[in-house]
C-alpha cells in the first residue's frame, strides 16, 4: 500500500533525524558529481537539507550566495545566520523567488510524488538555473503500486 504525502511525512523513517542528515559540503560532489562552489550562483536552494551542516560549510566559502535549505525536521546546526533554514514539507512549501541552483540529495526517496516535486522545483529555477537531484526511476510507482520505472525510462528514450 502506498502512503499519501501526509502519512509518509509522519512515518518514523522520514522523521528520523539520524538518517542522511549530517551531510557535509563534499557530499554533494560525491553524491551528485558537482562542485557546489562553481554552480551555486546568486541563490542556491537545497531541498531536504537535513541539519544544514553542508549549507553552513558552503556559507563560509560562498559569502555572496544566498543559501536556503528546506527540511521537514527542524534539527538544524546552530549558528547559521549566513543562511536561511526553513522547517517545512517540500511537497507544499513555495520559495519567495527563483534560484540559480536547486539540489536534493537523497531527499526524493522520502517523497511520495517525486515527479510532482521535481516539476515544481524546476519551475523555481532562474532562466539558466540548474536542478540536480538523486532520482531512482525504479522508485516511482503507479497508482496500483506497480513500478513505473521501466515505462518512464522507455518513454524518455523514445
Amino acid at each position: 500500500m502506498l502512503l499519501d504525502d501526509a502519512a509518509l511525512e509522519q512515518s518514523a523513517v522520514v522523521a528520523n533525524c539520524a538518517m542522511n542528515r549530517e551531510r557535509r559540503l563534499d557530499g554533494y560532489a560525491r553524491e551528485l558529481g558537482i562542485d557546489i562552489t562553481e554552480l551555486a550562483g546568486d541563490r542556491w536552494l537545497d531541498l531536504c537539507c537535513g541539519t544544514g551542516r553542508a549549507l553552513a560549510d558552503a556559507a563560509a566559502v560562498l559569502p555572496e550566495t544566498e543559501i536556503v535549505g528546506v527540511d521537514l525536521v527542524d534539527h538544524f546546526v546552530p549558528g547559521t545566520n549566513a543562511l536561511r533554514l526553513i522547517t517545512a514539507s517540500v511537497t507544499t512549501w513555495q520559495p519567495d523567488g527563483p534560484s540559480d541552483l536547486i539540489t536534493c540529495v537523497h531527499g526524493l526517496h522520502y517523497i511520495g510524488d517525486k515527479l510532482g516535486l521535481l516539476t515544481r522545483a524546476a519551475s523555481w529555477l532562474t532562466e539558466n538555473g540548474l536542478l540536480i537531484a538523486n532520482f531512482d526511476a525504479g522508485s516511482v510507482r503507479l497508482p496500483d503500486g506497480t513500478p513505473a520505472g521501466r515505462r518512464l525510462m522507455g518513454a524518455a528514450g523514445s
